[in-house]
C-alpha cells in the first residue's frame, strides 16, 4: 500500500549555523508517486529526505504521512543509503530478514520472495562480503522491503556503482516500486537517474534550500535511455535546472554542519533495530 505525504512549510536551521539550511518547503506527494530531488551540494536535499524518514525533526513545520506527523523512524518508511551497511558476518538471508527479526515476525517465505525479486535467490546463504557492490545494494533493498513499507526513501544508493550496474538497479527499483505499490522519493545528483526513475523531478536551490521548480516525466517504465523521448526529457530537465539554479550540474555530495545528524547509518544492531522496529 502506497502513502501520501504532506510537507508543511518546513524551515530548518542546524545548531551551529546562523542561516537556515531549508526554508519554507511545502510539498504534496501522491500515493504511488515516484519523486526525484535534485540540486547542488549543500542545498539540503538529503536533510529533507532524513526528515521524511523521521531521522531529523525540522525547526519549523512538519512532515505528515497518512495525515500523521512524523517524529521518529518507522518500518513503514524505510531508507536506503549510499552504503549498504550490511552486517559482514551474516549471510544474505540473515541481513535481508533483519527488520522482521527485530519486529519478531520472521517469515522465511517472504524473504525467499524478496531475494527472488532482487535476483539473489542463488546467493541466499552466501556471506555478504563475497558479493559485488551492486549485489550488496540488492540485499539492502530486500531488507528495506521486508517490513512491507508504504514509502521507500533513497539517498543516492547507486552513486558508488559502475554505470551498467547503476542503470540496471535504477530500472529494477522503479519496477519494484510500481509492482509493490510504493511511494518513492530519491535524492540524486544525476539528471539521467532522475529521468529514468521519477514521475516528477523537484529542483532545489541552495542558501537556503528551497524547491524552486519541478518537471513531470511522462514516459513509460522501463525507460529506454537510447530513445528520443528520453533524450528530450533529459535535455528539458537540464535546461530547466540551469535556468533556475545555474549552469553547473548538480554535485555528488552534500555537506551538513558538524552537529548535524549523520548521513550514513552505523552498522550496529541497536541502530538498525531502532529504524526497523519503530512504528
Amino acid at each position: 500500500m502506497s502513502t501520501n505525504i504532506s510537507i508543511d512549510y518546513i524551515t530548518h536551521t542546524f545548531k551551529s549555523a546562523s542561516a537556515p539550511t531549508l526554508k519554507d518547503i511545502e510539498l504534496k506527494i501522491q500515493p504511488g508517486e515516484k519523486i526525484a530531488l535534485i540540486g547542488r551540494s549543500g542545498c539540503g536535499k538529503s536533510t529533507l529526505l532524513h526528515m521524511l524518514a523521521g531521522l531529523l525533526i525540522p525547526s519549523e513545520g512538519c512532515v505528515r504521512i497518512h495525515g500523521h506527523q512524523v517524529n521518529r523512524p518507522s518500518a513503514k518508511w524505510n531508507m536506503m543509503f549510499q552504503k549498504a551497511s550490511l552486517y559482514p558476518w551474516m549471510s544474505v538471508r540473515e541481513n535481508a530478514e533483519l527488520g522482521l527479526v527485530f519486529s519478531g515476525k520472521k517469515d522465511a517465505d517472504k524473504i525467499d520472495y524478496l531475494l527472488s525479486l532482487v535476483g539473489l535467490t542463488d546467493k541466499a546463504d552466501a556471506n555478504v562480503q563475497s558479493l559485488s557492490g551492486g549485489q550488496q545494494q540488492r540485499v539492502a533493498l530486500a531488507r528495506s522491503l521486508a517490513t512491507s513499507p508504504d514509502l521507500l526513501l533513497l539517498d543516492e544508493p547507486f552513486s558508488a556503482l559502475d554505470a551498467f550496474t547503476r542503470s540496471s538497479l535504477q530500472d529494477e527499483v522503479a519496477e519494484i516500486a510500481t509492482r509493490e505499490d510504493l511511494t518513492m522519493v530519491i535524492v540524486t545528483h544525476d539528471i539521467d537517474e532522475a529521468v529514468a526513475m521519477a514521475d516528477r523531478v523537484l529542483i532545489m536551490s541552495a542558501n537556503p534550500g528551497r524547491i524552486v521548480g519541478e518537471m513531470a516525466v511522462d514516459l513509460p517504465f522501463p525507460r529506454n535511455r537510447a530513445s528520443n523521448e528520453f533524450s528530450r526529457s533529459r535535455e528539458a530537465l537540464m535546461n530547466k535546472f540551469e535556468s533556475l539554479v545555474g549552469s553547473d550540474s548538480p554535485s555528488t555530495e552534500e555537506v551538513a554542519p558538524a552537529d548535524a545528524e549523520a548521513d550514513e547509518p552505523v552498522a550496529s544492531k541497536s541502530d538498525v533495530g531502532k529504524t526497523q522496529q519503530a512504528a
